[in-house]
């Protein structure tokens, strides 16, 4: 765990770029960005002495055109980095579509949030497509740290 000071943006940014898949707050199998930006575990971050900063950054990372926000794991707040998103296209046929779907918070007028889904492949750039075809499927799973197969999560 990092200790001291907190991370900028682009530190936040390089996090989830170094591990590719990162969950925002839960516990799981990819390390948590909570616990990253904190320096410690964090077990209820709203109420942590930096979690007008976590929410901050989290909201920095959502709103990054790097980062693909979905519940990848678990049904989870997850957060993946571009550079991944081939792969994990190419492998979508091993996960939950549902867990592929662009997540996004919308703030409406009367202070109340909605999410706001783009389904799976919707969201995904032409030039990703077109990387994921000529990925193998071994080359795309080499590149997830964690099991991507429904079998083995």
């Amino acid at each position: 765990m990092r200790t001291g000071r907190l991370p900028t943006t682009e530190e936040a940014l390089s996090f989830v770029k170094e591990n590719g898949v990162v969950l925002e707050s839960a516990r799981g199998r990819v390390p948590t960005f909570v616990d990253f930006v904190a320096g410690e575990r964090v077990a209820r971050w709203w109420s942590h002495p930096k979690g007008p900063s976590i929410f901050a950054l989290t909201r920095a990372l959502r709103d990054s055109p790097d980062i693909l926000t979905c519940r990848l794991i678990d049904h989870k707040v997850t957060f993946v980095h571009r550079r991944l998103w081939p792969a994990l296209v190419k492998l979508a046929d091993e996960f939950d579509k549902a867990d592929l779907a662009a997540i996004r918070e919308e703030h409406l007028p009367n202070g109340k949030h909605r999410i706001v889904v783009t389904e799976f492949p919707e969201w995904v750039p032409a030039e990703v497509l077109a990387k994921a075809k000529r990925l193998t499927a071994a080359k795309a799973k080499s590149m997830f740290t964690f099991p991507t197969s429904r079998e083995t999560a």
